[in-house]
């Protein structure tokens, strides 16, 4: 039986738009043409940071962020708030902790991610960053981590991702249940692959089918 659902946080509870709308302003290139490159290295399993190689050969994202935040103190930039938070999140998280889960947010994510998902004040036990825990996805001593802090048996954890490679196969390895969220880039593209309804116990469109596949079988 699944008692504790754990969430990764890009294109799973975080809308990355506005993220990578401002990083087309900032590498002056069109919106379209930035999420359209994220879009093809996504296509082509390739990691989204060859993304600013594309665009701009030579790129230094530490550097870039560094600039940015000299000529953007105070800004948002990379980072995220509440008006990122896909629609369904809070409403489905409350529902989801109604049932009787324990829920925990663990996701890859930089220094600043944890007290802009805190403030949220979400409905949730934990949260968790792997730049907390100094480990990021998809390594296994990540998903150790996942158990550790939930206390639970692996098969009693499912974990909740938008992609097969970071999320849904090193958790699946690591003994937990999972499931692939269609969202974002990776999110259509690996829901969309033969082997996504095989590796994953579910594939959702959104909160509302992680409810409606969760409620069958409540921990209470």
């Amino acid at each position: 039986m699944i008692r504790t659902v754990v969430f990764d946080v890009g294109e799973t509870l975080i809308d990355e738009t506005r993220i990578w709308s401002r990083w087309a302003d900032r590498l002056g290139v069109t919106r379209f043409t930035m999420l359209g490159v994220l879009g093809g290295m996504a296509a082509l399993d390739r990691s989204f940071t060859e993304a600013f190689q594309l665009v701009r050969p030579g790129f230094d994202v530490e550097a870039e962020q560094e600039a940015w935040e000299r000529d953007d103190p105070g800004g948002l930039r990379v980072n995220f708030d509440a008006d990122d938070l896909y629609p369904d999140v809070r409403s489905g998280l409350a529902a989801l902790r109604a049932l009787g889960y324990e829920l925990i947010i663990a996701g890859n994510q930089p220094p600043q991610a944890y007290d802009a998902l805190a403030a949220m004040d979400l409905p949730v036990d934990a949260i968790h960053t792997s730049d907390g825990w100094g480990v990021a996805k998809p390594d296994p001593a990540f998903f150790g981590k996942v158990v550790a802090v939930s206390g639970r048996e692996p098969g009693e954890i499912l974990y909740v991702g938008d992609r097969l490679d970071n999320d849904v196969r090193p958790a699946r390895a690591a003994g937990m249940r999972t499931a692939l969220i269609r969202r974002g880039p990776w999110g259509y593209l690996h829901a969309a692959r033969p082997e996504a309804a095989a590796e994953a116990d579910h594939v959702v469109g959104g909160f509302a089918d992680l409810v409606a596949a969760l409620s069958a079988h409540p921990p209470r």
